[in-house]
Order: structure tokens, then sequence, then C-alpha cells
């Protein structure tokens, strides 16, 4: 079976992609991200992400980076908290065209890294993720990319490859006691 992986960032995606692929498995890495703001932190993680697909050999695809249409959806929900309404939505449209994409491109399925940072809710994440699933008529992968060693895996990663690891999810930074988390 052949799947597309929806990855939102290199420190994220790492464990899970240097596993997937020592394990053989049949799978492009999709970097679609509109949320990610400014332009120059978008660019960062992409090309990050790029470098981490050509270490373990990889397909990486890029799609483009609609900023206006993500702003256009999430209008009016700028000042809610992580994990609320504004990521429900996030998730809907980056889901939504990673299925529209693996359907054009013969993949078979689709999963992703979405729900990996702790800042993230993994429930919240696969909920979105089968109601694409279902509206698309393709199968939704789920990955756990904290347990079973791969949290372990993706901090000695994210170090043994000086990845780039922002400080934000992309959307707007947030703060926690006055200091960015």
């Amino acid at each position: 079976m052949r799947f597309l992986l929806l990855s939102c960032c290199a420190p994220c995606s790492c464990a899970v992609i240097k596993t997937l692929s020592e394990a053989d498995e049949d799978f492009a890495v999709l970097f679609y991200n509109p949320n990610i703001v400014p332009y120059e932190e978008y660019r960062k993680r992409c090309d990050e992400n790029k470098k981490l697909c050509q270490k373990y050999n990889v397909e990486f695809i890029e799609l483009e980076y609609d900023n206006k249409l993500w702003y256009k959806l999430t209008e009016g929900l700028e000042n809610l908290p992580e994990r609320g309404k504004r990521c429900s939505i996030c998730f809907a449209m980056r889901l939504r065209k990673a299925f529209e994409y693996a359907k054009e491109h013969g993949f078979d399925a689709v999963a992703s890294v979405l729900g990996v940072s702790r800042y993230k809710d993994l429930n919240q994440v696969n909920e979105v993720a089968y109601l694409e699933a279902q509206r698309a008529g393709m199968p939704y992968l789920e990955i756990e990319g904290r347990k079973g060693g791969l949290q372990e895996l993706r901090y000695q990663l994210i170090k043994e490859l000086n990845l780039y690891n922002q400080e934000y999810c992309g959307c707007k930074p947030r703060k926690e006691n006055n200091v960015l988390a």
C-alpha cells in the first residue's frame, strides 16, 4: 500500500519518517502548511523537511502556500487557544488537500504527523482525519508518533541531525508565562 504522509515539520516527523523508511514502507511526504507565518518561517520549515526526506531517500512533495485561504477559513478565531476550533479547521483544510492530492496521484491512503507535538491533541487530529477520509472515500492511517520509543528517537534525531526546531506551531507564537513555548 502506497500512502501519503502529511508532515507539519521536520522535528515532528523525523522519527516517523526514519522508522517508516527503515521498514521499507511505500510512502511519500507531503508538505502543505499554509498556516505557517511569516513566509520566511514557512520556508525554513519546508526546506528542513525536504532535507530530512532526502537523507532517508523519501519522496518529498510541496504544495502551494495558500495563506490567504487559511486566513479566510480561520477568520474570527485568531484568539482561540490551541486545540480549539481554529485547529480543527486548520487540520481539516490541510487533510482535505492531502486526500485530494493522494486520490489524484494514485496513493492508497493518507497518514499524518499533525498530532505528534505535545501542543496538539492526537484525538482531535484523528477525528478530523476520519471525517476527511470518509468524505474522500479513502483510508486514513493513524500514526502515533509519541509512543513505542518514537518520542525519544525524535529528540535524539533533532539533536543528532541539528534540525531547525521552531518555537511555535505555525499560525501564531504561543506565550506561556511570558516565554515562547
